[in-house]
């Protein structure tokens, strides 16, 4: 076990330095984490806005199981995601499993109903303020979907980043199905669970600066994109 002091001047060092150990994690943890909210926003932002808009029978049900789903536990979606990549399951032909593939598979299954949830709330709420006007020029309902998706970016870029800050801080369901291999699914999240299990502080801590700095930043742009979004609106 490593003292305090000396893991804090390593971590310091690593970072510094771009350690490639570091760098190659860092790389691959992000290249995870936004194809995962790359794919979940393809998916959630059409599907939440038509949440908004479309009227039909069981809509509550629907909304009421999209936001419980925002809290599906992480370890339940990593075994999930094992079941079916696995040999044995469904989707074992495509031998995903312990890549980097299932890793942004489980994260996009965990990030899609955040955005669809927090999507549906923001064009919902810009639906109820524009219906008379939108219903003025014409447009139906579904018609109305690409302008209140323009009208409402900079609310949907805050969803985007906090499907990004959701996906980059995962731990249970990435090392379930991907396993933590070095060089090929070990991410930050991973790694730094791993090397303070092993008593190696300096590359967990230059890790968890990066990923502290990661989440200080998003939250910084949700803040500023917040403050766009009532000036665009006031």
């Amino acid at each position: 076990m490593q003292d305090f002091g000396g893991a804090f001047v390593e971590a310091f060092s690593r970072v510094l330095a771009a350690d490639a150990d570091l760098v190659e994690i860092v790389v691959l943890s992000l290249r995870v984490s936004l194809a995962a909210v790359g794919i979940a926003c393809l998916i959630g932002l059409p599907l939440g806005a038509a949440l908004a808009v479309a009227r039909f029978p069981g809509r509550g049900v629907v909304l009421v199981l999209v936001n419980a789903l925002m809290g599906l536990p992480p370890v339940v979606v990593g075994l999930a995601v094992y079941l079916l990549l696995s040999n044995a399951g469904p989707m074992g032909v495509l031998q995903l499993l312990y890549t980097p593939a299932a890793m942004i598979v489980a994260q996009c299954v965990l990030v899609t109903p955040i955005v669809v949830a927090l999507s549906r709330q923001i064009i919902e709420s810009l639906h109820q303020e524009y219906d008379e006007q939108l219903r003025s020029m014409g447009l139906s309902r579904l018609q109305a979907v690409p302008t209140l998706l323009w009208e409402a970016r900079f609310g949907l870029l805050t969803v985007i980043l906090a499907g990004f800050g959701r996906a980059i801080a995962e731990v249970g369901a990435v090392i379930i199905v991907g396993g933590n291999i070095n060089h090929v699914t070990r991410v930050m999240t991973t790694t730094i669970a791993l090397e303070t299990s092993k008593g190696n502080l300096g590359l967990a801590l230059g890790l968890g600066m990066i990923l502290l700095v990661l989440a200080i930043g998003v939250n910084a742009a949700v803040m500023v994109l917040r403050g766009a979004d009532r000036t665009a609106h006031a």
